[in-house]
């Protein structure tokens, strides 16, 4: 067996570190916006971070309020999932592309839109922490569709327990309990 050094079990361990606190900021972002979180998605930017959606761009520290904003006009709910995650790490800067498919429950609860996009980030370490100088999004398919079996007796007598987009979500329930009720379909 091939003997490693330790400088590079360091570099390989502090690669691992960062690729993981890079993922955790684009995680937090995604969860920031499904439950209107401005602290979550405050923090994934610098202080002069940049956020462009279409033509509006925003400066990271205003970004949630423009986003809980255009999220609250259109959906009651919606979830941002994470998928293909790409990251090229060069010093203290990264460079990724990561995969989002958004869907959102219309005002109406019984339509529905989801859009297939990528998020175009230049994340950089400073101070140790990596967060995102640079987002640019994409949306590369959109569609629109019926919703309407949310309200169906044969699915709501299931009794899934309904996502909020607020703090009062059961993903914020600490410790996670059975003695708590949360809302349901």
């Amino acid at each position: 067996m091939e003997s490693i050094s330790l400088d590079k079990l360091a570099r390989d361990v502090q690669y691992l570190m960062d690729r993981q606190a890079i993922y955790d900021v684009i995680a937090n972002h995604a969860r920031g916006h499904d439950r209107h979180d401005v602290d979550l998605l405050t923090a994934a930017y610098h202080e002069d971070g940049i956020d462009e959606h279409g033509h509006a761009i925003n400066p990271g520290p205003k970004y949630a309020e423009w986003a809980n904003a255009v999220h609250s006009a259109g959906a009651v709910l919606h979830t941002h999932n994470i998928t293909t995650h790409l990251c090229e790490i060069d010093g203290d800067v990264a460079h990724c592309e990561s995969y989002v498919i958004v869907a959102l429950l219309n005002k109406d609860e019984t339509s529905a839109r989801m859009i297939s996009g990528r998020y175009i980030d230049r994340l950089e370490k400073r101070g140790g922490e990596w967060k995102i100088a640079l987002r640019r999004s994409t949306v590369d398919v959109l569609i629109a569709g019926d919703a309407s079996i949310l309200k169906a007796p044969i699915f709501q007598k299931q009794g899934y327990t309904k996502g909020l987009n607020d703090k009062r979500d059961v993903s914020y329930q600490r410790p996670l309990s059975l003695d708590v009720t949360p809302q349901r379909w």
